[in-house]
């Protein structure tokens, strides 16, 4: 059986932020789980053929003005169309680091999944207010759900 690949796209402006993003691969990562190649890429790196590699992926976003960041955004226009037909059903989770609430942040990443027919494995992670270290865990622990459902068949 070959392995199959996790993506994760992350936009990380600042050391928590990349933080966040390490924390999902590592938790991808994790001992337990086999069969799993993890690809963590910045949204400027990551383009059309990542996607059309990937049988799941993680997206995550910093919260700005209650929105995406400009970075998933600008993925998202250069992905949309080149994986729209092919990639239907494509596994995803979010994050958002948000100094507020992220609703509109969640709201404007699912608008633009529900086009592409993506499916949510499960509701967004919202890591909200002043850093607290347990948003690592989180980070984490969502890592290795999306890793241990693609190695398990589930998603």
């Amino acid at each position: 059986m070959s392995a199959k690949t996790m993506l994760i796209v992350a936009h990380a402006p600042s050391p928590n932020t990349q933080r966040l993003a390490d924390a999902v691969a590592d938790g991808a990562r994790d001992d337990a789980i086999e069969g799993v190649d993890v690809r963590l890429l910045t949204p400027f790196e990551a383009g059309p053929d990542d996607v059309m590699a990937a049988d799941g992926i993680v997206l995550g976003t910093t919260e700005n003005l209650g929105y995406m960041s400009g970075a998933l955004k600008d993925f998202f226009d250069r992905t949309y169309y080149a994986v729209l037909e092919d990639r239907q059903g494509l596994p995803y989770a979010l994050y958002v680091r948000a100094g507020h609430d992220g609703t509109g942040t969640c709201r404007a990443v699912e608008t633009i999944t529900t086009g592409l027919r993506w499916n949510a494995v499960r509701e967004p992670l919202v890591c909200r207010g002043d850093w607290q270290d347990d948003f690592l865990g989180q980070c984490r622990e969502l890592g290795t759900l999306m890793a241990a459902g693609l190695e398990a068949g589930v998603f």
